[in-house]
């Protein structure tokens, strides 16, 4: 099991997305393996940095390897984990989680039993992992989080983004082929 450096994330997002899936992502020592994530550049219209820097977005212009974490629609805490160099705003957001570890306290956080509901989507996520704005700009390296790579390199199925008006047709969506624990179904 070996942590995933910083400088993991010190590259392109379209790089770095597909890398992600069927790694593992803990906070606090709760959490489980990546199954879903959204790609997000500069460039992109459905993107928070497409019109530069603000208070809210600061996070996803720093250095890589660190969290970007916002409130989406004024409900829901979702998790990004900025990409490329400093001053270029690229992010993945973390959509879903097979989840693995401290399922008794997700459980409690959420109020469900239901694994498959415990993180499939990226608000429940953050709920159940604890994650608020208190997480935003933090190391992804260094506690709370721990990022572990993955140990093979699982099949990937992509499709359009959720929840956007604006380039929504891009499929900079990816996840784990065939899991029952997606936000939503994947074509491969």
């Amino acid at each position: 099991m070996s942590p995933l450096p910083r400088d993991f994330f010190d590259r392109s997002v379209h790089e770095v997305a597909p890398d992600l899936i069927g790694a593992t992502l803990l906070v606090d020592a709760i959490g489980g393996r990546i199954v879903e994530i959204e790609a997000y550049d500069q460039e992109d219209p459905a993107s928070h940095a497409f019109r530069g820097e603000t208070p809210r977005n600061k996070a996803m212009f720093g250095p890589p390897g660190h969290a970007y974490v916002y409130r989406s629609y004024g409900i829901h805490w979702c998790l990004n984990l900025v990409c490329d160099r400093p001053g270029r705003a690229e992010a993945v957001l973390i959509r879903a989680l097979e989840p693995t570890h401290g399922l008794d306290a997700m459980r409690a956080r959420r109020r469900v039993e239901a694994v498959r509901m415990l993180c499939s989507g990226p608000g429940k996520l953050c709920q159940a992992l604890g994650v608020t704005r208190e997480h935003d700009g933090l190391a992804l390296d260094e506690p709370p989080f721990e990022l572990i790579a993955r140990d093979v390199a699982p099949r990937i199925a992509t499709g359009p983004r959720i929840g956007i008006t604006q380039a929504a047709e891009r499929s900079w969506r990816y996840g784990l082929e065939g899991s029952p624990y997606l936000s939503r179904p994947l074509r491969s």
